[in-house]
C-alpha cells in the first residue's frame, strides 16, 4: 500500500484501532511520520539481532511499508500493532503487537529502542496490550517466545505472569544460525486473577 492509498483509506472510514494509556505511556497506532525513528531504533543491531523479523541493516522504505500494513491487518483480524510512546512527550520508544493465530489465540511481540532499555517500558506496554487482548478482544490464550540467548525478554514474560511452557529447539533460522525459542503462555482466567480490574484507559 502506498502512502497515497493509505491516505485515501483514512478518508473512507474511521480508524477503529485503540489508543491505550498507562501510568507513563501512550500506546497508539503508528503514523507514517514515525517511519524515520522506527528505522533508527529498530535498525540498531542490538534490537534486530534479538527479534524474529527485524532485518539488519534496516532497508529504506521498510518502515513505511510496515506501518502501512497495520490498519488493514487490524481490520482483517490478523494483528494489532501499536507504537509505544512516552505519555505527554510523544517520544517513540518501540512497538508492541498481538498477532492472531485464530479468534481465540494470539502471540505477543515487542521491541524497545536501546536508549530506553532497563526502565520497565517494555513490561508496562506489554501488560497493557495483554490486558486489552483478554478484556476487549476476548482472547482465551496469549503466548510469547524469545531467543534463549535473550533472557531479558523472558523476564518481561515472567513479570506478566506468563508460564514457561518449553523450548522449541532450533526452531527458527536467523542470520547464520538456528535459534532455540523459549515458549511462554497465559490463559484469560489466569490473567484476570492477576489483574482483576483493567490496567489501562482505552480510547478509539
Amino acid at each position: 500500500m502506498t502512502p497515497t492509498q493509505a491516505a485515501m483509506l483514512g478518508t473512507e472510514r474511521p480508524d477503529k484501532r485503540p489508543t491505550l494509556v498507562t501510568a507513563r505511556l501512550t500506546l497508539r497506532p503508528f503514523r507514517l511520520a514515525d517511519a524515520p525513528e522506527v528505522q533508527r531504533l529498530a535498525g540498531a543491531r542490538q534490537v534486530a539481532e534479538m527479534t524474529l523479523n527485524i532485518p539488519h541493516p534496516y532497508p529504506d522504505g521498510a518502515a513505511e511499508e510496515w506501518i502501512n500494513s497495520h490498519r488493514i491487518r487490524f481490520e482483517q483480524g490478523a494483528s494489532l500493532t501499536l507504537a509505544v510512546t512516552l505519555q505527554g512527550k510523544g517520544t517513540l520508544l518501540g512497538a508492541v503487537a498481538l498477532v492472531a493465530a485464530d479468534a481465540h489465540r494470539a502471540e505477543l511481540g515487542y521491541w524497545i529502542g536501546t536508549p530506553y532499555w532497563g526502565q520497565g517500558y517494555c513490561t508496562e506496554a506489554a501488560r497493557a496490550l495483554v490486558d486489552y487482548g483478554f478484556r476487549v478482544m476476548g482472547l482465551h490464550r496469549i503466548v510469547a517466545t524469545h531467543f534463549t540467548r535473550n533472557p531479558a525478554s523472558g523476564r518481561v514474560m515472567q513479570k506478566l505472569g506468563m508460564r514457561y511452557e518449553g523450548c522449541l529447539r532450533e526452531h527458527v533460522h536467523k542470520g547464520d544460525r538456528y535459534e532455540d525459542l523459549a515458549l511462554y503462555g497465559i490463559l484469560r482466567d489466569e490473567w484476570l486473577a492477576i489483574e482483576p480490574v483493567p490496567v489501562t484507559q482505552t480510547r478509539i
